[in-house]
C-alpha cells in the first residue's frame, strides 16, 4: 500500500508538471483533417533551381492523396510555405517571411556534406510518440527521377517521413539485418511487417563499378552477411507504409492485426511491440479528427512561396529601478556589448530601445556593414536604471522603429530583456500577432514577469533565461543563443567556451580553449571580474602571447581580444591570476565564426522535452554534428540553473540506453531528475572532443535503399548502396569545444520534489557460453538514469507478447545475487539452461524490471530470445535464377545436432547469429 501511495503522489504531482520549452515549436496543425502551415526551407548553400520548387510541390500533392488513403480518409496536407534562400534572385510570387524561418522548418532541402548521400530521413530525438526534429530532402532527390527506382515515388516517401515526423513510429525494416528466425515457423524470414512478405535472398558481389548477382550462403543458422532480400513488386498485401510504401499494393499501416511483433526493426524496439496505426490512434491528431466521408482529399494543397530577407532585430531593453540591483544593468550592458560585437551577422539590421514606465528611442534601426558601425552601436547601451516596468510600452517602441524602415514588421525580430513584472503585459499580446515579427524573450532574475514567455509562445520566439551572477558571463551565454534563423551557417557566431570561476587570491584560473579548423574567423576572447582586474594573458597554439595590454578593457569588469584573420588552429591557452586581496569570480568567453563558407562547423544545439513516457520526465538533449553528419565520441556535459538554488551538472550519454533513444546518433541525452520547484531553469551545454575520442557517422534513420524487385520472376537489381570510405566519414576533427544554451519553464502544484522509478531498460541482449545464457544490459539509475537500483527481477516466458502484457505472471528467475551497479554500467547475468524445460524448436524469452530502493519499479524492459532448434534434418537455401526465379518465400531450416541460438529481438534486436570460437554472439540493433 505504501509503494502504491507513493506513486499515485508521484503522478499527482507530475499531472501538475508543464515543461514549457519543446524540444522544437513546430508550426504546424491540424485544422478538422488537414495540415496547415507546413513549412519546407531551402537551405541558402543550395544553387537556385526553380524545379526544386516545382518538384517539392509535386511531392507534397502527391503525398496528401497517399496520405489521405493511407490513414483511412483521416488527413491531408492542406496548407504548404516554401522558404526560398536570400541568395535566390527576387519575383513577385515570392511573399515577405513573417515569423517562419528556416530553423524552424519541417522540411528542409540541403546538400548532403558527403558527395551522394541523398537518402531521406527524419531526425527524431524521442522515443514513441514523440515528434521528430525535422524532415531532410536533397536537392538531388528532387530533381534525379532515377531515385525513384532506389526509393520509391517521392510522395510516398514522403508520407513514410511524416509519419517519423509527426506522430513518433519508427521503421519496420532493418538495413543492418534483413534476416531473422521466426517463431512461428522455426525458419529464417526477412525482417518485414507483415511477416511473410514474397521474395527471394540475393547477395550482390560488387568489384569497383561490376556487379554480380549469386545465392546466399548459409550457415545453418541465418544467411551470410550482405545477404539482401528482394521483394516481389507485386504482393497480395496492403501494408506497410513503414515498410515497403515503394510497393504498389501498399497503401496502410499496419495494425494490430498485420503488425509482425518479433521482427528485429526499430518499431518493435521503441514501440514496444505495438503496430504504426496502433501508436497513430494514440495521437492527438487522431482523436481531434473523424473520417471524412470522400474519396479523396476535399481540398488540393495550397501553396504560399516565401522569401528570407535581411535580418532586423531591436533590442528593447529593461532600465526600470530593479535593474540596478545585483549589477544587472551592468551585465546587460556587457552582454549587449557582445552581442553587437561578435555574436550578429553582418548585413544585419539593428534598433536600440530602453524602456521603464515608458519607452525610448536610443538608435535607429542601421545597418552593420562593419567594425566601425557594430562600435558606433555601443555608444547608444544603457548604463543606468530607474522607474517602473511598462514592457508593451517597449515593444511598440520597437516595432515602430523597425516599420519605420523597412515599412514592415513582418520577418523582423524583438530582442526583449526584463527583470520586472508588469501587469498589464497581455495589453499587447493581440498587437505582437498581428506584427509578424519574432519575439525572443530574456527572463532576467528570478522575478521576472511570469507571462513573459507568451509573447515568444505567441511568435515562435525564443524563451530565454539567466540567473544573476557576480559577472555578466551568464547573461552573454543567453545573448549568444540569439542566432540569425536564415540557416546560413556560414556567418553565425559560434561559442567556443563559456567558464567561470571563483577564484581565491593569487591563485590561477588556466583555460584550455582548442580552437579547430571548422572555425576561427572573427575570434574574440573575453574575460569578466567583479572585484578588480586581475593579471592574465593569452597564448595561441604557436606560442605568440598575448598580454593585458593588447586587450581592449570595457566598463573596467571586461576585457576584449580580438584575433586578426583566421586564429591559428590548435589549443590557446588563458592563463589569469586573481591579484586582489579577497576571492573574485572571474570568466573567460570565446566566440568564433566558421572559417569557410563550403565547409560546415561543428555545431551543438541544446534542448529540452518532456518524454512521453511514465511519469513524463524532462530530457536533457544535445545534437552535436557537421554539416547534418552525426559527431561521435564527444564529452557533453549539461548544466542546470535556477535562482536560489545550486547548479546541477549531467554528462549527457549517446549510448542508447536511459533517455537515449539509439546509440551513435549523434543525440546526447539524459533525464533531468533534479527538479527544484516552480520557476525557470537555464541550460547550458558544453560538448568537447579530442583527436582522438570524436568522428562523424552517417544518420541512422535513413529512408529504405531499396536492392531491387522481382516481377514476374525476373529480378531487377539496382545499383548497391553508395558506400562510403572511412576517410570521407572518420574525418579528424581536431579537438573542437562548443557551449550552446537554452532554457525551460517549469509549473508544479506542492512543496515535495517528485519520486522517481529506475528508467526502463532498452538494450537487453544474450549470447552462449559454454551452454549458458548471459544476459547483459545497461544499468539503469534509481532516479531513471541516475544513481543505481537496488534490484532486478528478471522474468522468463514462452510467449513474447504475454510478457510483455502480463510481466508480473511470467516464471520468476533467480536473481537474488545480482547487485545493481551505477547508471551507464555494464551488467551481466548468467542462467543455466538446465532451469527450464526444453522441447524441440523452443523459445524461451527474458525480460526484467529495476526497483529502487523506495520500492518503485521500472517498465518492462526490452525483450531478449533464446531458441533451441533441434531439427531432425538438415536443409540448404534454394538456388539463386535470376531468370527463373525462385520460391517466394525465405525458408531454410537451421541446421545442427542441438544448436542453441539465442537472440535480443524486437525492442532491441538483431538477429545477427555468429557462431565465433564456441560462442554464439547475438548484437544490439541501434
Amino acid at each position: 500500500q505504501g509503494q502504491v501511495m507513493r506513486v499515485t503522489g508521484s503522478l499527482i504531482f507530475l499531472l501538475s508538471f508543464q515543461l514549457l520549452h519543446l524540444a522544437k515549436s513546430s508550426m504546424v496543425w491540424l485544422n478538422k483533417n488537414g495540415y496547415e502551415d507546413l513549412v519546407v526551407a531551402i537551405n541558402p548553400q543550395v544553387p537556385e533551381d526553380t524545379n526544386i520548387i516545382l518538384n517539392t510541390m509535386n511531392m507534397i500533392k502527391n503525398a496528401s492523396h497517399y496520405l489521405f488513403e493511407t490513414t483511412k480518409h483521416r488527413f491531408f496536407f492542406k496548407s504548404v510555405k516554401i522558404i526560398i534562400p536570400k541568395t535566390w534572385k527576387k519575383t513577385p510570387n515570392y511573399s515577405r517571411l513573417k515569423t517562419e524561418s528556416y530553423d524552424k522548418a519541417d522540411v528542409i532541402i540541403a546538400d548532403p556534406y558527403i558527395k551522394h548521400a541523398d537518402d531521406p530521413y527524419t531526425l527524431q530525438y524521442g522515443g514513441c510518440r514523440e515528434k521528430g526534429r525535422y524532415i531532410r530532402f536533397t536537392p538531388n532527390f528532387l530533381l534525379n527521377d532515377n531515385l525513384t527506382n532506389v526509393y520509391g515515388e517521392k510522395g510516398r516517401v514522403f508520407v513514410h517521413e511524416w509519419a517519423h515526423f509527426r506522430w513518433g513510429v519508427f521503421n519496420e525494416y532493418n538495413d543492418d539485418v534483413p534476416f531473422y528466425v521466426s517463431r512461428n515457423s522455426a525458419s529464417v524470414e526477412a525482417v518485414s511487417c507483415p511477416a511473410g512478405l514474397a521474395g527471394i535472398p540475393v547477395f550482390q558481389d560488387c568489384r569497383g563499378d561490376k556487379c554480380e548477382s549469386r545465392s546466399c550462403r548459409y550457415d545453418g543458422q541465418l544467411y551470410e552477411k550482405g545477404c539482401i532480400f528482394i521483394p516481389d513488386i507485386q504482393q497480395n498485401i496492403s501494408c506497410c507504409v513503414m515498410h515497403s510504401q515503394y510497393i504498389p499494393s501498399v497503401v496502410e499501416f499496419c495494425d494490430k492485426n498485420t503488425h509482425n511483433s518479433e521482427a528485429p526493426n526499430m518499431q518493435n524496439k521503441i514501440c514496444n511491440h505495438k503496430s504504426t496505426w496502433e501508436v497513430i490512434m494514440e495521437s492527438d491528431d487522431f482523436h481531434n479528427s473523424a473520417v471524412v466521408n470522400a474519396s479523396a482529399p476535399p481540398s488540393e494543397t495550397n501553396f504560399r512561396l516565401l522569401q528570407t530577407q535581411d535580418r532586423a532585430v531591436a533590442l528593447v531593453l529593461d532600465v526600470s529601478g530593479s535593474m540596478s540591483m545585483h549589477n544587472r544593468i551592468g551585465h546587460l550592458h556587457s552582454a549587449a556589448e557582445e552581442f553587437l560585437l561578435c555574436i550578429i551577422e553582418t548585413g544585419s539590421w539593428v534598433a536600440i530601445v530602453t524602456f521603464d514606465s515608458s519607452a525610448s528611442e536610443k538608435a535607429p534601426l542601421q545597418q552593420i556593414t562593419n567594425d566601425a558601425a557594430r562600435q558606433k552601436l555601443l555608444q547608444y547601451l544603457p548604463t543606468f536604471a530607474s522607474g517602473k516596468t511598462n514592457i508593451c510600452a517597449g515593444i511598440h517602441k520597437g516595432l515602430k522603429l523597425i516599420a519605420d524602415k523597412m515599412n514592415t514588421t513582418y520577418g523582423s525580430e524583438i530582442v526583449l530583456l526584463t527583470d520586472g513584472e508588469d501587469s498589464h503585459i497581455s495589453a499587447c499580446f493581440d498587437v505582437v500577432k498581428e506584427s509578424g515579427a519574432k519575439i525572443h524573450t530574456i527572463a532576467l532574475g528570478p522575478e521576472a514577469d511570469k507571462d513573459l514567455e507568451e509573447l515568444s509562445e505567441l511568435t515562435g520566439g525564443l524563451k530565454l533565461y539567466a540567473v544573476d551572477a557576480f559577472v555578466p558571463t551568464k547573461l552573454i551565454e543567453t545573448f549568444s543563443a540569439i542566432i540569425s534563423g536564415s540557416g546560413d551557417i556560414s556567418k553565425q557566431s559560434i561559442q567556443l567556451e563559456s567558464k567561470e570561476l571563483a577564484v581565491q587570491p593569487s591563485e590561477w584560473m588556466n583555460t584550455t580553449v582548442p580552437v579547430d579548423k571548422t572555425v576561427g574567423n572573427d575570434t574574440f576572447f573575453s574575460i569578466a571580474w567583479n572585484r578588480s582586474q586581475p593579471f592574465f594573458f593569452l597564448k595561441d597554439s604557436k606560442g605568440k602571447v598575448y598580454g593585458s595590454s593588447d586587450f581592449t578593457i570595457r566598463n573596467s569588469n571586461t576585457a576584449r581580444l580580438s584575433i586578426s584573420g583566421t586564429a591559428e588552429v590548435g589549443n590557446w591557452e588563458f592563463c589569469i591570476k586573481n591579484v586582489h586581496r579577497a576571492t573574485q569570480t572571474l570568466s573567460v568567453t570565446v566566440t568564433s565564426r566558421p572559417s569557410c563558407s563550403n565547409v560546415p562547423p561543428v555545431s551543438t544545439a541544446a534542448h529540452t522535452s518532456r518524454a512521453k513516457r511514465a511519469f513524463n520526465p524532462v530530457v536533457v538533449y544535445a545534437e552535436v554534428s557537421q554539416g547534418f553528419l552525426p559527431v561521435l565520441g564527444a564529452t557533453v556535459i549539461a548544466t542546470i540553473e535556477k535562482d536560489g538554488a545550486a547548479a546541477v551538472t549531467l554528462e549527457l550519454l549517446d549510448n542508447g540506453a536511459g533517455a537515449d533513444m539509439t546509440k551513435n546518433d549523434g543525440i546526447y541525452s539524459r533525464y533531468f531528475t533534479s527538479l527544484q520547484g516552480t520557476g525557470r531553469y537555464s541550460l547550458k551545454v558544453n560538448a568537447r572532443g579530442t583527436n582522438t575520442t570524436t568522428r562523424l557517422s552517417l544518420q541512422q534513420n535513413r529512408a529504405s535503399y531499396i536492392p531491387g524487385y522481382r516481377k514476374n520472376g525476373k529480378i531487377y537489381l539496382n545499383a548497391p548502396r553508395p558506400k562510403f570510405a572511412d576517410k570521407e566519414i572518420q574525418v579528424k576533427l581536431g579537438s573542437f569545444s562548443r557551449i550552446s544554451t537554452s532554457s525551460f519553464l517549469v509549473n508544479t502544484e506542492g512543496d515535495s520534489a517528485p519520486i522517481y522509478p529506475p528508467c526502463k531498460v532498452t538494450d537487453l541482449r544474450a549470447r552462449t557460453e559454454n551452454k549458458t545464457i548471459v544476459l547483459s544490459w545497461t544499468a539503469p539509475g534509481g532516479d531513471f538514469d541516475n544513481g543505481k537500483a537496488d534490484h532486478y527481477i528478471i522474468k522468463s516466458s514462452e510467449n513474447l507478447l504475454d510478457l510483455r502484457n502480463h510481466f508480473d505472471r511470467a516464471t520468476s528467475v533467480n536473481s537474488s545475487n545480482l547487485i545493481p551497479q551505477e547508471a551507464g554500467r555494464e551488467e551481466t547475468f548468467e542462467i543455466k539452461p538446465e532451469n527450464f524445460t526444453t522441447e524441440k524448436d523452443t523459445i524461451i524469452y527474458f525480460a526484467l524490471r529495476a526497483v529502487d530502493d523506495t520500492n518503485l519499479t521500472s517498465e518492462v524492459s526490452n525483450i531478449a530470445q533464446a531458441t533451441w532448434f533441434i531439427p531432425s534434418k538438415a536443409s540448404v537455401p534454394l538456388d539463386y535464377d535470376s531468370n527463373d526465379g525462385a520460391n517466394s518465400t525465405v525458408i531454410a531450416a537451421i541446421v545442427a545436432l542441438c544448436v542453441v541460438v539465442v537472440c535480443t529481438v524486437v525492442t532491441s534486436t538483431l538477429c545477427v547469429l555468429q557462431k565465433q570460437k564456441g560462442r554464439v554472439d547475438i548484437e544490439t540493433m541501434q
